[in-house]
């Protein structure tokens, strides 16, 4: 397996959160864009992700999937960009909230798009409660500081800054102040506008 950085991804998938953080890192990266069905599910890339979907992010040979731990793991593996939490109480709310995202809200988030609903009585079964509650809980966290973790941004913030930002764009997170103005300040990122203008010109060359 190559040595280096090498993210494996679609410009329509998660892997657009990964190549910000990428972007955010500032190390050298090889991007392979792979197609949804054959691509995805070819026995080279299954055998690297068994899922058989992207993003993964391979590191001289260590194999990283799902889009949070590939957030956290790129934050430790290059500590010199800054994107770790540095104190007690951002550490507590980095990892609350990068879990928070990735578990109840994204369930809620996906459950409420598919029609799903929860009866109130069987509520205590998931861990988001109700959808309302998962964004109440999200807008207090974004409304007590200029960040997930604090007054400065972290790794946490490309994950659930993507999450929030992508909810209002498609329609599936509510459109609350607290909301539009968090996403607005991670869509301020410079290493944001790069990943997305990546991506955005990836698409654009793909419709020809």
């Amino acid at each position: 397996m190559p040595d280096g950085l090498i993210l494996y991804t679609n410009p329509m998938s998660r892997g657009r959160i990964v190549r910000w953080m990428l972007e955010e890192v500032g190390a050298p990266y090889e991007a392979k864009i792979l197609s949804y069905g054959e691509g995805m599910k070819a026995p080279e890339f299954l055998a690297l992700n068994p899922m058989g979907k992207v993003p993964t992010l391979i590191n001289d040979g260590v194999v990283v999937t799902e889009v949070a731990a590939i957030c956290a793991y790129l934050a430790e593996t290059f500590p010199e960009a800054g994107l770790l939490p540095r104190t007690a109480s951002e550490r507590a709310a980095y990892y609350r909230w990068m879990f928070f995202a990735a578990g109840p809200l994204e369930a809620a988030v996906t459950n409420r798009t598919l029609g799903v609903t929860v009866p109130d009585e069987k509520r205590a079964f998931v861990g988001y409660g109700s959808y309302e509650t998962a964004l109440d809980a999200l807008e207090g966290a974004v409304s007590v500081s200029s960040f997930i973790a604090g007054d400065r941004f972290t790794a946490a913030d490309v994950y659930v800054g993507s999450h929030v930002a992508w909810g209002l764009q498609f329609g599936s997170i509510e459109r609350r102040p607290a909301f539009e103005a968090y996403a607005e300040r991670v869509r301020s990122r410079p290493a944001y506008r790069r990943a997305t203008e990546i991506d955005d010109a990836l698409l654009a060359a793909a419709k020809g």
